[in-house]
């Protein structure tokens, strides 16, 4: 270990107990970090990456065993025998963390700048006024719109990647020694990512202040880390200055990582294929403000009369930043949302269909959400919840015959049919995401909505379930409306492509207009904020 690190870990190890017995989830590991060095963990998910983290912040849950021969020194003083007063003196001030979940690390009945003024007044002695004015000054480096307006706002009222940006402010606002980052760049799109990591970058030289940097997006890591561990199944398996890393990796685990960006694109649809859904003139806007004389209201308008088409079998790929729009226009189309315009679904005006027909169409109609946590019950087990669906729908199935349903769904997206019994704390971000499409396909829709579903997901099991859900599409010509900032997935797995932004089309066209010859500025700025994109002419060049 090193004398002049800032952190050491010895040994670490960390167990869980489940209902299934003892799981190893960290084994033995051993590493340091430098003052102002940017160290990255790098791993599939469920490899032990944000257990060691946590375990650091000794976050971790009750049913967590630390294995007495683990240590962890930070500044020369023994981490794990502190008591639990003296941790909250470190957690958030000497040491900061950005989670991997926004919308779980934000209290639902706070507002946003109460929370983040929260963690300044906590270890600083400031007025109100004084911590409300270091949290405006932050909401402006993190690029938040309107910031004066969203101090008093609630959490649901941000998209997914404004809610990452509060959740960095947060956790820079004490100018912490250490930033311990798990995934904070997984809910931004591709030109608020390459702001944020330049933000961090540019605040750690200011500060020098180290970066403990957990994702499984090598891209960001080849472009923004010092030196790397790669972790698997609890393991650290090799360690290295990234760049060499990345030029000569010498296990094939790190290998199979390294080689694991979505390439190729997918096989086009029939040239007859019926019309699937139709869109003309779709319109969603929000109140704003409420006047008592109606006519006086302020309204905002997230979607700004949008028309579309989708084929049977086709994938439309949906992409724009944040807040440009694109969840939203997907809940309305599906109904989650109330719209103005006309939506066609299979030759049927939806706003023409009786209650039992608007029953039907529920199961024909389904969606994988965005928030893997959220869109999971706590208190239903696996099965439960990949069956609810059945339930519904298919009543006449005995349970036998729906959990076995539901084992078949869990092997197709990579996750033993064992998993049918546990909780949904049990897995990790990666692995709940899985759940939530294994629930969408097992009632073999017509057309599911694609709501960033492998932004969760580590590359090698991106590239398994774009495998799948193109196998799946293929083999039941299912239509899919994919949501996603994430550009090398979009281009691997759509047919046409509609770009987004403030709630306007600016550009739409096949897969390769869009990515090789893009006509307007703002596609062309996104695809040239894409780390994964830029490395692809490369690879294919060589």
């Amino acid at each position: 270990m090193s004398d002049q690190a800032i952190l050491n870990v010895e040994n670490l190890s960390v167990s869980f107990k489940t209902n299934d017995g003892i799981i190893d989830a960290v084994k033995g590991i051993n590493f340091s970090l430098e003052a102002g060095e940017t160290l990255a963990i790098v791993g599939e998910s469920g490899s032990g990456k944000s257990v060691s983290s946590n375990a650091l912040m000794r976050l971790l849950p009750d049913n967590a065993i630390l294995h007495p021969e683990s240590r962890i020194e930070f500044e020369g003083e023994e981490v794990l025998h502190k008591t639990e007063r003296q941790m909250q003196a470190i957690r958030g001030d000497r040491i900061g963390m950005i989670f991997q979940e926004p919308m779980t690390s934000l209290n639902p009945y706070l507002r946003v700048g109460i929370q983040v003024a929260e963690a300044i007044m906590c270890h600083r002695k400031v007025s109100k006024s004084d911590a409300k004015k270091r949290v405006l000054e932050l909401f402006e480096l993190v690029h938040l719109p309107n910031i004066d307006q969203a101090y008093t706002k609630y959490p649901h009222e941000f998209s997914g990647g404004q809610l990452q940006r509060i959740m960095i402010a947060m956790a820079l606002i004490n100018e912490p020694d250490i930033l311990i980052a798990d995934e904070p760049t997984t809910a931004l799109d591709v030109t608020v990512q390459a702001e944020v990591l330049g933000l961090i970058k540019e605040i750690q030289e200011k500060m020098g202040m180290a970066i403990l940097f957990i994702t499984h997006d090598l891209g960001v890591v080849k472009h923004f880390a010092d030196r790397v561990l790669v972790m698997c199944k609890g393991e650290l398996v090799e360690e290295g200055e990234t760049q060499a890393l990345f030029n000569d990796p010498k296990h094939e685990y790190t290998r199979m990582l390294i080689n694991s960006i979505p390439k190729g694109q997918k096989d086009p649809i029939e040239p007859d294929a019926p019309d699937l859904l139709t869109v003309e003139d779709i319109r969603v806007k929000f109140l704003v403000k409420q006047h008592f004389i109606k006519s006086k209201n302020q309204y905002f308008e997230a979607v700004k009369g949008i028309s579309l088409s989708l084929k049977q079998g086709e994938t439309l790929g949906i992409v724009g930043e944040s807040g440009s729009g694109k969840s939203t226009l997907g809940r309305a189309l599906i109904g989650l949302l109330p719209s103005t315009g006309r939506i066609v679904y299979k030759g049927k005006d939806l706003s023409l269909l009786t209650d039992t027909e608007r029953f039907d169409l529920k199961k024909d109609v389904q969606m994988v959400f965005q928030d893997p946590y959220g869109s999971l019950s706590p208190r239903m087990t696996v099965g439960e919840i990949i069956t609810e669906g059945l339930t519904v729908h298919q009543p006449h199935l005995s349970k036998k015959d729906r959990l076995q349903r539901a084992r078949i769904a869990l092997e197709e997206v990579r996750l033993e049919a064992n998993s049918i019994n546990r909780y949904p704390h049990e897995f990790s971000g990666g692995q709940r995401q899985r759940i939530a499409i294994a629930r969408a396909l097992i009632l073999e829709p017509s057309f599911i909505l694609l709501d960033e579903p492998t932004s969760a997901l580590d590359r090698s099991v991106q590239l398994t379930v774009i495998d799948l859900l193109k196998d799946i599409q293929k083999k039941h010509n299912i239509g899919f409306l994919f949501i996603s900032h994430d550009l090398s997935v979009v281009k691997a797995l759509s047919d046409r492509v509609l770009v987004m932004q403030k709630g306007e089309v600016m550009e739409q066209g096949t897969a390769d207009e869009i990515f090789h010859n893009p006509q307007n500025e703002y596609t062309q700025k996104l695809i040239d904020a894409s780390f994964d994109l830029d490395e692809t002419p490369k690879e294919n060049a060589a």
